[in-house]
Parts: C-alpha cells; structure tokens; sequence
C-alpha cells in the first residue's frame, strides 16, 4: 500500500501489516482553539451528510473516511484537520479494499500505481528550543514545583531539529518506522509522521477500548538483563505513580459516556523495540452514542501527556517549554462516516513544516521522585524511532 502512497504528501495509518493509505485531496476541514474537537465534529457530520455513500466491504476504515491531526494545546498555532483522500487503499484481516471519493461533478479518480522509492537520505538532528542542559533545569524546577504541591505530575518535553531535502520521499522513513515498530500505529498526516504506541481511543459498534503507557524503562543488553529492566519497571514506585495518574485520567474521561468500564487490575510491561512501557488496557460500552470525536474532546489531554491535575500541569508546561508543541502529543488517526474510528496519541514523532524543517519531540513524565539526568535519558530513549528512521 505504502509504495502507492504520495511521496510528498503521505496519508497513512499502519499496524502490523494492516491500515490505510490515503491518495490525493478531496476535502480538508480545518479547525483551531479549545472547540477544536467540536467543531470538527459538526464539520464531519455536516460533509457525512451531504455525501452519497456505497461501501459493500463494511469493515472499519471503508467507505467515507478522513486522516486526523490534532493541536496539543487549545491556543497553539498549529491547525488541527482532518483530510478526506481522493482514494483509500486499505487492508483489514485479510480483507483489502479500494474507496474512490469524488467531489460532487467529478469523475471517481482511478486507482494509483505504486511510484519508485526516491533517493535516500541521512538527517543530522541537532538540540532545538530547549536543548539538553536546559532541559535538566527545567525538570529540576517541576520536581522542585511538585514537591510543594499541589501538582502531583507533569509531562516535559523537548525538542530536536533537522531539514529534509527538499522533494525528499517521506515513504522511506515510514516504510522503516512501520517494520521497526510493527505494533504501533505507523502514521503520516499532514506532514506529521511517527510510530505511538499509545491508543487514545478506539471506537467500533459502540465499543469503546484505550491503552495507556506512562512510565518506562529502557530494553537491557542480554535476555537476562532485558527481563530484569523489566521486572524493575513493574515495581517501580515513581513509574507505578506516574502511571496510576495517567489510567485515572482516561477512565475519569471515559466514565461519563461508558458507566462501566473495565481495566487491567495491574500494569503490564510492554516491550518496544527501544523501551519498556507500564501499559494498561481500557474497555467498555458505549452509553450515549458517542462518537471518536465526542471522546477526543473528553479524554485529550490525558495526564500520560499533560499531568495531575490537569490545568495546573498545563499551566507548568507553558512556564517552562519555550516552544509550542504543535501536534506532538494531540490525537492522531481516523474516523469514518459512522464516527467510528482509530486515535493515538501523536508520540514518537516529528512534524515536517512548508520550509523542509523536521521538528523531533520527546517527553518524560515528572513526579515528586524523579530525577532530572534519568527524564533526560528517557526522552533520549524516546527519540530513537524517528533519528534511526530519518538518520
């Protein structure tokens, strides 16, 4: 699917094998501040109502659908969008597909033929708005701010630059992102491209389904070593803090539209590549109709990005992060005309801008414990997909 992709303006959504891949440009809706969520609802189902839809297939992802990409912060200067492809090339449990999506007096555009990788590349990424040795102080100051309360956690990132050449084929870092990282979702939005291990929310026939990560470790040398990194990640006191925040914000978010909710009774390690992760798994049903859009605006921004309590690790962010994080950190996936859809949290990524600047960002969660030499090391960690992928 991905050779099909366009080089320049990629729309993908990949996991193991599986995904869409999206073809030119039907329709864009755009969307900014804290409605951001909202209004792209109404726009989605305003568009959803005007169109005439044929899909035979009826798997997830078929027939009307759009790439989303969301802001982090209600005033950033980011746009969030959803992008409604031309075509969609899609493969679901052994079932693949093809929708064609005309504006209305146009002819159904034909499918693509797959296009020649272009010429590799090799990015240097060098220290962006808040380099290392700043970054340190600056978790000094959220430990400092947290120890005298009442902000139990906060998530500080920071960033790493590089330049693309100019026409140069995104597919190539994808194509590496999705076989280094098969159990992610592998996306490309509007210039946004990365490989999450973290599901938002998932939405299909009214079930409703999350996988929060919050707390991690890195992969060990042997076998052994590997197991007891590990071990030490499940027993950790700070990672285990850090965690129950992030499971208590999404089931908070959740229970209002989906009463009752089941979760993992104790996290579980979940091996990457590069890291360990505390992982917990959500489920529930759905009570009152919600759609993915609805649950983007409840749930986003989780305290795995944000904090504890929320406004007050916001605020904190603001203080201490000199940039604007963009999309890094917002929602990230699809939703197709029923409101169903795939979200992830825009993690392990980097966002390309119109001059060819690639923009790397990379967090740690902070609490009362932490220490500000293992959060540098840990968003080193968590850098790692996208410098290996692009580098």
């Amino acid at each position: 699917m991905l050779a099909s992709a366009d080089p320049h303006r990629t729309l993908a959504w990949l996991r193991r094998g599986d995904g869409m891949v999206g073809v030119g440009e039907a329709a864009r809706l755009s969307f900014s501040g804290p409605d951001r969520f909202l209004a792209a609802k109404a726009a989605w189902q305003e568009l959803v109502s005007r169109a005439e839809i044929q899909d035979e297939v009826r798997v997830p992802g078929s027939g009307l659908m759009a790439f989303g990409a969301f802001a982090f912060a209600d005033g950033s200067a980011s746009t969030s969008t959803l992008i409604v492809p031309r075509i969609v090339l899609g493969r679901r449990n052994g079932v693949s597909w093809i929708t064609r999506i005309a504006p209305d007096g146009e002819d159904a555009p034909t499918a693509p033929a797959p296009r020649p990788a272009g010429h590799e590349y090799r990015l240097t990424f060098e220290p962006g708005e808040l380099p290392p040795e700043t970054y340190l102080q600056a978790v000094q100051d959220a430990v400092s701010r947290i120890q005298a309360g009442p902000l139990g956690k906060v998530v500080l990132a920071r960033d790493i630059r590089a330049h693309l050449p100019r026409f140069a084929d995104l597919r190539l870092a994808l194509g590496q992102l999705a076989g280094a990282y098969a159990d992610t979702w592998t996306f490309a939005v509007d210039g946004l491209v990365g490989s999450s291990p973290e599901t938002l929310v998932q939405v299909r026939q009214g079930v409703v389904g999350a996988r929060v990560l919050a707390g991690s470790a890195r992969r060990g040398e042997d076998a052994d070593d590997d197991a007891r990194h590990a071990r030490d990640l499940v027993s950790s006191g700070k990672d285990r803090e850090e965690h129950e925040y992030a499971v208590a914000s999404v089931l908070s978010a959740l229970r209002p539209h989906a009463p009752r909710l089941s979760s993992s009774d104790e996290p579980f390690p979940l091996k990457l590549p590069n890291l360990w992760h505390l992982a917990s798994d959500v489920k529930g049903r759905l009570a009152d109709g919600s759609t993915s859009l609805d649950l983007l605006a409840a749930l986003h921004p989780t305290a795995a990005v944000a904090g504890s309590p929320t406004s007050a690790a916001l605020e904190l962010i603001e203080e201490l992060e000199p940039f604007d994080r963009g999309r890094y950190a917002g929602p990230v996936g699809w939703v197709d005309a029923s409101g169903d859809g795939e979200w992830a949290v825009a993690l392990r990524c980097a966002q390309l801008e119109a001059d060819g600047t690639l923009t790397a960002y990379a967090g740690a969660g902070i609490v009362a414990e932490s220490e500000p030499e293992r959060e540098l090391a840990e968003t080193t960690l968590k850098f790692q997909p996208i410098v290996d992928a692009f580098g």
